[in-house]
């Protein structure tokens, strides 16, 4: 199969690990961008360069669509974009000439987030004094219906003013993908509280899609939509093609879409709600397998098991200082593939958890991969797409897969579980952006080794492995591994 996808930044969780799960199946294909057209923290995507690519794309089977990419220049532009309605449709509208011309097309675009809080590294700069405001005026409005706000006039009206147009763009993708240019369309709740305006919006949305019959939705999520539709486009190309998936014994006549049964670790707690989500924890499970075109069944019936390490009070942050219980219990490995999703913490793995996984003895023949990447739809989205792209692989590249799952460890384990913590320091926060303590490369290398080594045993790997941050920030790190 080939495959484009255009991402919605260029942070390596949104750009390497697309073809860093494409690897797993040699047969398949994955067409980007240049990285270099692509936004970044403070610049733009060059979307002229972007639709220049497009035009110039070989035939592809399917191709995933970071709308806000072309639209606003990236996810974070999309909230600083000064761009009228106008200049935006008429960007847009080149696409929709490219994309009109046969492509199977999986797109999705974001509802503007609401952050509560007076950071503005990833908004405009006034959100450094007005952000939490803005969020209670936001929160109030829908809950309430009372829109006074001690917010200036101007200010006030310059983030309503944002909003509407973004609104207004989204409408505009509903009318196309009435008219059939889109096989799905996604809209993406991203930081979301159970009340505000982003959710006013998204029931809007929701409620036009479903008095049309039509093939879009609205999900809880952000940055793993691409990979979640990666994962959708996978499974209908097998399904399409009449391809028998690799842990499949019926026959290749009778395909039909993949099973995931579902094993909570805390089944008594999974109506939780999770960090920056405003939908269960179950629910948020069951909307990213369906999402990727596969279905909910119990586990003998299943061709995947997805275990997850759901939370029992609250779901921690170890960054943040969010305490929660870790897990404690027992537990056992499915005799048939499975996944984990260790999600008890957004932000980085469970360390009790790992050191419990870590001592089973994992089979690579049923184990389809790990992840405990931010947060719960972030870890659930990624985590399934590598498990139906290896469930689907017609030329599986073992290596690739194991060198897939020591850059998952190393970033959701060792880094945002423990050594973030040691580097981040004392930070300060001036004019609402963060001032961090200066990237120690060599440090950071040092203190990874001993996770490094610890993982070598366990995936029979040595690789030489070279760290940075993309971003010249400690939320992400970059991991090449060759």
């Amino acid at each position: 199969m080939k495959l484009a996808l255009i991402p919605i930044d260029n942070r390596p969780v949104c750009y390497n690990l697309v073809n860093d799960i494409a690897n797993i199946d040699s047969d398949l294909e994955i067409i980007l961008p240049d990285k270099k057209l692509l936004g970044s923290l403070y610049s733009n995507a060059d979307t002229d360069g972007i639709i220049q690519w497009l035009e110039k794309l070989d035939e592809v089977d399917a191709i995933v669509v970071s709308l806000d990419t072309i639209a606003y220049g990236g996810l974070i532009s999309s909230r600083r974009c000064k761009d009228s309605v106008e200049e935006i449709k008429s960007r847009l509208q080149k696409v929709k000439k490219i994309l009109k011309k046969g492509k199977k097309v999986y797109a999705f675009s974001s509802i503007m987030r609401i952050s509560n809080n007076n950071v503005n590294e990833e908004e405009k700069e006034y959100w450094n004094k007005y952000g939490t405001q803005i969020f209670e005026y936001s929160y109030k409005f829908h809950k309430e219906g009372n829109d006074f706000s001690d917010v200036p006039k101007e200010i006030l009206n310059d983030y309503l003013a944002t909003r509407y147009r973004n609104f207004q763009i989204n409408k505009m993708y509903i009318e196309w993908l009435q008219e059939g240019l889109f096989d799905t369309l996604v809209f993406s709740k991203d930081d979301c509280a159970q009340y505000g305006l982003n959710v006013m919006e998204a029931d809007i949305l929701e409620h036009t899609i479903q008095s049309k019959n039509l093939s879009g939705m609205v999900k809880t999520g952000a940055d793993e939509i691409p990979l979640t539709l990666f994962a959708r486009a996978i499974v209908n190309h097998a399904l399409k093609q009449g391809i028998k998936a690799t842990c499949l014994s019926e026959n290749i006549d009778n395909i039909k879409a993949p099973k995931i049964s579902v094993k909570f670790l805390a089944p008594l707690h999974k109506h939780l709600i999770s960090n920056y989500e405003d939908i269960s924890i179950e629910k948020s499970v069951k909307a990213q397998i369906e999402l990727a075109g596969a279905v909910v069944a119990e586990e003998k019936e299943a061709d995947l098991v997805l275990i997850v390490n759901n939370f029992e009070e609250q779901q921690g942050e170890i960054v943040m200082g969010v305490k929660t219980l870790p897990f404690s219990g027992q537990f056992s490995l499915p005799k048939k593939p499975y996944i984990i999703a260790d999600v008890r913490f957004a932000n980085g793995a469970d360390n009790i958890f790992i050191d419990k996984l870590f001592n089973k003895s994992i089979d690579f023949d049923n184990f389809y991969g790990y992840s405990g990447w931010n947060t719960s739809a972030n870890t659930l989205g990624s985590l399934i797409c590598v498990g139906l792209v290896r469930h689907f692989a017609q030329n599986y590249n073992e290596e690739a897969f194991r060198k897939l799952q020591m850059v998952r460890f190393l970033d959701d384990w060792a880094y945002q579980a423990n050594i973030r913590q040691a580097l981040n320091g004392k930070r300060e926060a001036v004019n609402g952006k963060r001032k961090e303590p200066r990237a120690d490369f060599r440090k950071l290398t040092k203190m990874m080794m001993p996770f490094e080594k610890r993982l070598q045993k366990i995936l029979r790997i040595s690789p030489e492995i070279k760290y940075k941050f993309p971003w010249k920030r400690f939320f992400e790190i970059g991991i090449t591994i060759k």
